[in-house]
């Protein structure tokens, strides 16, 4: 098993913590975490994508979808520090209260934070916020 990172850090922190990988790694680099409570990471939006062909020809955007996903793996970085949970996937099992104010556009870089408010072995709740 790898070692924990040490914070900041970059993919292959990120990659000891979180089961992810690319395609489908939306956190680019960890700023900051307190194990159990709270994470600031950042995912910079690469502009070669190849979901900006089809979202949308000549208007690309991140969808939404994606950024919910950065937030929910952000989250998971927080809370698969402890031993006991080292090595298990979490899945994404609800969305509340979600609120989009701005486009994100190929090359800016997004802020991930989370805050763990509630967590389980079987479950974890955590606020979140994602910002350019």
């Amino acid at each position: 098993m790898q070692a924990l990172p040490t914070f900041p850090c970059g993919k292959e922190g990120i990659e000891a913590l979180l089961p992810h990988r690319d395609p489908f790694l939306w956190v680019s680099r960890i700023l900051e975490c307190e194990p159990g409570v709270s994470v600031v990471a950042e995912l910079d939006v690469d502009p070669d994508l190849l979901l900006f062909q089809g979202h949308f020809p000549g208007y690309p955007v991140l969808p939404g979808v994606i950024i919910m996903e950065a937030l929910a793996q952000c989250a998971s970085i927080a809370v698969l520090q402890s031993p006991e949970l080292r090595g298990c996937i979490g899945f994404l099992a609800g969305i509340d209260a979600a609120k989009f104010r701005r486009q994100v556009a190929p090359g800016e870089t997004v802020t991930l934070r989370a805050t763990i408010v509630k967590s389980s072995r079987r479950l974890v709740v955590a606020e979140v916020e994602a910002s350019v």
